[in-house]
Parts: structure tokens; C-alpha cells; sequence
């Protein structure tokens, strides 16, 4: 895992332990259902930049995805570390 990623991971598990006011990250903690939301919102437009944007758009969706589905891991108590071990699991 890279050292951002986990710095990320880091930062969101923080704001679960000790919410910030006006935090965009506990906000999507404190309501999985948006979260999960936002998750399918970035899922779209992920592949709206595959087929009709620049890599860069692209990427930038991506990025959002990531984040979003990170924050949605942790409001149902789960982390990356289960992700990894399910595709693990997968590999064999």
C-alpha cells in the first residue's frame, strides 16, 4: 500500500475516533447511506471518464472513488486491509 493511501486511511479513522464540525468525512461517517450513495455516484462517473473524457478526468473520478469508498469501509467498521484480504483470497 503506498504511504498516501495509508496516510488517508489514517486521517479518515482519525475523524471516526474524534469528529471535527463541518468535516465532509464525518458527515459521509455519520450517514452510511449517503455514503454508499456517493460511492455509486463516483462508480458512474468513473466510466463516464473511461469512455467519453481525458485520462486525466479520469483519474481525478478515481480518486474520488477511492476516498468515498474508503469512508464507506470505515462506516460499516471494515478497512482497505479487509478488501486486500478478500482479493488474497481470490488469487489462490
Amino acid at each position: 500500500m503506498s504511504d498516501f493511501l495509508t496516510k488517508l486511511i489514517a486521517i479518515i479513522e482519525d475523524r471516526k475516533r474524534n469528529p471535527k464540525p463541518g468535516s465532509y468525512t464525518n458527515a459521509l461517517l455519520a450517514d452510511p447511506v449517503r455514503a454508499a450513495q456517493k460511492v455509486g455516484e463516483e462508480a458512474t462517473e468513473v466510466v463516464v471518464a473511461a469512455l467519453a473524457q481525458s485520462d486525466e478526468q479520469l483519474v481525478e473520478e478515481m480518486a474520488d472513488l477511492v476516498y468515498h469508498s474508503l469512508v464507506l469501509l470505515a462506516a460499516h467498521g471494515l478497512s482497505w486491509a479487509d478488501v486486500e484480504a478478500e482479493l488474497e483470497k481470490r488469487h489462490k
